[in-house]
């Protein structure tokens, strides 16, 4: 509606202005006004969609099958030869190698276990092979206990280099007990050797147990290889 003329400053009349009317009330400027969230709503959505496949993708990168570059041993007794470790504990497939093998669809695993006499032995030797199918064994490998052992003395955890990608020997207490373990892909080679009676009691006397290990372990490696 238009309202009365109004007088200026001067006398002057001017026209008034037209009353100031009502936004409107469901109509276009609502409309307007509501599409912005949506479009920014959509916009995020869409964002969070591509953010949410490439995170996808990159945790399906990690959960990727491990490559595995060792065949499958149908008897580990038999590829485990062990010729360091007889030389300096006597003949340990003389007695009764004991061997095992299960197929699991996640992990192919292997296991063997050699002794230096029938009924008394002064060493017993475990070797265990391990073909992770499915998932990566490297974060379970790092999360091995040697900041333990090496607070209890750091001689007991050292690394060993040139042995697949990874590989660590542990020493137990009392050094009647030495394991090593290697990672290469999705295999993981351990080998424990245990000592009764007249076994090495110190780290120190453990050297050349460990040694053979080692010379053992890279030959399984090699014997094991596609």
């Amino acid at each position: 509606m238009i309202s009365d003329p109004e007088l200026d400053g001067a006398g002057e009349t001017r026209p008034a202005q037209p009353a100031e009317e009502p936004p409107p009330r469901g109509g276009e400027a609502a409309g307007a006004g509501a599409r912005r969230p949506w479009l920014w709503a959509l916009g995020g959505a869409a964002l969070a969609s591509v953010l949410w496949a490439g995170g996808l993708y990159a945790f399906g990168e990690r959960l990727a099958a491990p490559e595995i570059s060792y065949r499958a041993t149908q008897n580990l007794c038999l590829d485990f030869e062990a010729r360091a470790l007889s030389r300096i504990a006597g003949g340990l497939h003389r007695y009764r190698p004991l061997n095992r093998q299960d197929d699991h669809p996640a992990v192919r695993r292997a296991i063997c276990q050699l002794q230096n006499g029938e009924s008394i032995s002064t060493l017993t030797v475990h070797v265990r092979v391990d073909l992770h199918r499915k998932t990566d064994p490297g974060p379970e490998f790092d999360a091995l206990s040697i900041p333990l052992f090496a607070e209890m003395d750091p001689r007991r955890a050292e690394e060993v280099r040139g042995l697949g990608e990874r590989a660590l020997l542990l020493v137990g207490p009392g050094g009647g007990s030495v394991e090593l373990k290697v990672l290469h892909g999705g295999a993981v080679f351990t080998v424990t050797a245990t000592g009764t009676g007249s076994a090495p009691d110190t780290p120190a006397d453990t050297s050349a147990l460990r040694a053979a290990m080692v010379e053992d372990a890279r030959a399984l490696l090699t014997a094991l290889k596609e």
